[in-house]
């Protein structure tokens, strides 16, 4: 599937799409008009004698040196051999489809000064799976995320390396294999391809799509544990929620409300709950994960506009003015990683303190210890809870600012940095670290939930719990506890239990319009 790209109106629903489906992505048409227009702007100055930075002169600290009109090609081919300087291991393959489909974005506003050619090259390796390797490591999140950005000019150079049918190959032999042919870049290209905060926003892209695919498996693991510790559902009482009036908690009021309707074994207890209140993991649920619901949505209202822009320098004005300016910086994408990695981080500690909860005899309200039919003589899921802790507290490491972290390069030039791409990075961990503990909070659930038997939970929540015991059995004495645990991990990054309740309980991402 190709999604067709309107630079300046793309929406966190295509990015989304692109990012989880590894799908193509092109410019509407529309756009080739503007982007002609800057790139013969850009010509005429590469011809000219004035000196124009980025186009014929040296770059960063090197600015003040005139560039010969004859080697401006050379100029731009040194510029992305030089920058080639990542570490690491390669980024997935579908943030690197991402992160190609944002620089057409950037492009494709016309204010870039590339030519239509390259354009059309950069559409095409995303249609036939040329995918450039692209290390993790080496941007500091200021004057574009240089260093990764370079890997990917590179291939487009026929330089460097990249996937093509599964296999890792040189550039120059993966556009062959796709009978795609490498271009020699003109003035100003080379830079408008590595400066761009393409990586960084394309790394907080996935660490949102991934933070809110969590956020909504939390409220239904968070509701089948209420119900496995036949907690209450009044505090999910709309009225609560509306008194507040944070659109967040009032949505995740709402969804805990409808995966709980019908459950046998809260209208077990409704009369007569002998706890007058439960504890904040249970009855805190909608203030705590409806507050990182705001912040992920407000996240995305940030990144959706840093999707649409135009982040390379200098640029060509719509007066045909060519300014050099800072867009570069990734500031915005900065504090936005920042701001997921403290909703990852919120969203695992209290689902960690369900687990806790159902695992504890003294606190579970009459499930046995570890949710073991015979303690004891098993140890139940004493061990996956522990695991659960683990994943918190390295999540809670990880989740200092990174945006408060400057450090001069480039000889003092760029001062001030926003290390917004490392910042976005570590949010693949975290979630996946989320992911692992709302699958063992699954796991305690689904298992308390069948401890409450013949008394059966909601309809919603039986046909998460199907989804599960799908892929993972009942646990009735020890076995092998590793694989179950990495199964229903994956059972929640793959968006399984969402997809397994109604559409419409769960609360949605909702783009900035």
């Amino acid at each position: 599937m190709t999604t067709k790209l309107h630079p300046g109106h793309v929406t966190l629903t295509e990015l989304a799409e692109i990012y989880w489906s590894k799908g193509a992505a092109a410019l509407d048409r529309s756009f080739d008009a503007r982007i002609e227009k800057s790139a013969h702007r850009i010509a005429e100055i590469a011809a000219s004698n004035a000196p124009v930075y980025g186009i014929n002169t040296g770059f960063g600290k090197l600015a003040s040196i005139k560039i010969d009109s004859a080697d401006v090609a050379k100029l731009q081919r040194n510029l992305i051999l030089s920058h080639c300087c990542g570490l690491g291991s390669p980024l997935p393959e579908n943030i690197v489809r991402l992160i190609m489909a944002l620089k057409l974005i950037s492009l494709g506003r016309g204010a870039s000064g590339v030519r239509l050619e390259l354009v059309r090259l950069l559409e095409n390796m995303l249609d036939k799976g040329v995918i450039p390797v692209i290390p993790e490591k080496g941007s500091v999140g200021a004057s574009g995320d240089l260093a990764p950005l370079a890997h990917l000019a590179a291939v487009i150079m026929g330089e460097g390396e990249a996937i093509c049918d599964g296999r890792v190959l040189p550039g120059a032999a993966a556009l062959a294999q796709a009978r795609l042919q490498p271009i020699e870049l003109a003035a100003k290209e080379g830079l408008a391809l590595i400066n761009g905060t393409q990586v960084s926003t394309a790394l907080a892209l996935a660490g949102l799509f991934r933070a809110h695919r969590a956020a909504q498996t939390a409220l239904v693991t968070g509701a089948m544990s209420t119900d496995a510790a036949m907690g209450s559902s009044a505090p999910f009482h709309p009225e609560i929620h509306a008194l507040r009036g944070h659109q967040g908690q009032i949505d995740a009021g709402a969804a805990l409300r409808r995966l709980l309707e019908g459950s046998e074994i809260r209208a077990s207890h409704i009369d007569g709950d002998e706890r007058v209140q439960d504890p904040y993991c249970i009855r805190c649920q909608p203030q705590v994960d409806g507050a990182c619901l705001d912040l992920l949505r407000q996240v995305g209202r940030t990144l959706e506009i840093e999707a649409n822009a135009v982040t390379d320098n200098p640029l060509v004005l719509s007066d045909n003015q060519v300014l050099s300016g800072g867009n570069f910086h990734a500031e915005p994408v900065a504090f936005a990683a920042d701001q997921i990695a403290l909703a990852v981080c919120e969203v695992g500690a209290i689902a960690q303190r369900r687990i806790a909860l159902l695992v504890d005899p003294a606190l579970s309200y009459g499930l046995p210890a570890f949710l073991s039919k015979k303690p004891g003589l098993n140890s139940g899921l004493m061990i996956a809870e522990v695991t659960s802790a683990a994943l918190m507290s390295e999540n809670k490491q990880m989740s200092h600012p990174a945006s408060v972290d400057s450090t001069p390069t480039s000889a003092n030039q760029e001062d001030h940095v926003s290390m917004a791409c490392h910042g976005a990075r570590r949010l693949l961990a975290m979630t996946e670290n989320l992911f692992g503990i709302l699958g063992i909070e699954a796991l305690a659930a689904v298992q308390g939930v069948e401890l409450r038997g013949p008394l059966r939970t909601g309809q919603e929540l039986e046909k998460a719990a199907a989804v599960l015991r799908a892929s993972v059995p009942a646990l009735d004495d020890d076995r092998y506890m590793a694989t179950d645990l990495a199964k229903a991990s994956e059972l929640v990054a793959s968006g399984a239990l969402v997809a397994a309740v109604a559409d419409g309980i769960l609360p949605r991402l909702e783009a900035s319009r």
